[in-house]
């Protein structure tokens, strides 16, 4: 796998493309989690290639596993910004107003097996926001979550991400699903055989009208007859 990629501070990027063709892996690299053979990986102008992902400015949300299954919706959101078990009361504050704005206010002394999918990518979205890192990685977190909640989640990501009127987190996000890039993302880059094929804005690259290759995994290229 090649891959050579800038993504634009605050920008919404979508990774599509067929399985096996890298998003993942690039995901991986930008996080920290495979360290590449050659070339670099810099976030905010800074070399990342040698670090681990604690000491990258991110947080990356999986499809599952994103939760500790024996801890509370509490002390999973608090994660973000303690390791400690105990908070102090300015902490817990913050931790109780981070589930308050994913719309889980009560919901704190919850296990995860005792909430559903929705509510367990909330918790999870609650606590990335609530570490404050300027860039969000996303590999298909609400992917199994039914269209209208799948929906409900990226409306939600989009609000949290432009909180107090700041700078937007930038977000690089995994999707089999071109409606969310559609709905969301600035540009969408398209990955085949280990590469970035095409990359441009997302309404035209979701139109059909560009790159055959995109067309084709979209299902829009011509048939014929």
């Amino acid at each position: 796998m090649r891959f050579d990629l800038s993504v634009e501070s605050g920008e919404w990027l979508a990774l599509i493309g067929p399985s096996g063709a890298g998003k993942s892996t690039l995901l991986d690299l930008a996080a920290g989690f495979l360290t590449p053979k050659a070339g670099r990986v810099l976030i905010a102008g800074i070399d990342m290639t040698r670090l681990s992902p604690a000491e990258r400015p991110l947080s990356m949300l999986f499809q599952e596993n994103n939760l500790f299954p024996q801890l509370s919706a509490f002390r999973n959101v608090a994660l973000g910004i303690t390791p400690k078990l105990r908070v102090d009361r300015a902490q817990r504050a913050l931790v109780e107003a981070a589930l308050a704005s994913v719309g889980l206010e009560g919901f704190g002394d919850r296990r995860p097996a005792e909430m559903s999918g929705g509510e367990r990518q909330r918790v999870a979205l609650a606590r990335a926001f609530l570490r404050e890192r300027p860039l969000i990685l996303l590999d298909e977190p609400f992917a199994a979550l039914g269209p209208a909640l799948r929906r409900d989640m990226l409306e939600l990501l989009a609000g949290l991400r432009r909180r107090d009127g700041g700078a937007p987190a930038t977000i690089f996000m995994v999707t089999h699903h071109p409606e969310d890039a559609a709905s969301h993302a600035d540009r969408v880059a398209y990955l085949e055989a280990g590469e970035i094929a095409a990359i441009g804005p997302a309404g035209a690259m979701l139109s059909g009208a560009g790159d055959p290759r995109v067309s084709h995994y979209l299902g829009l290229a011509r048939q014929n007859v």
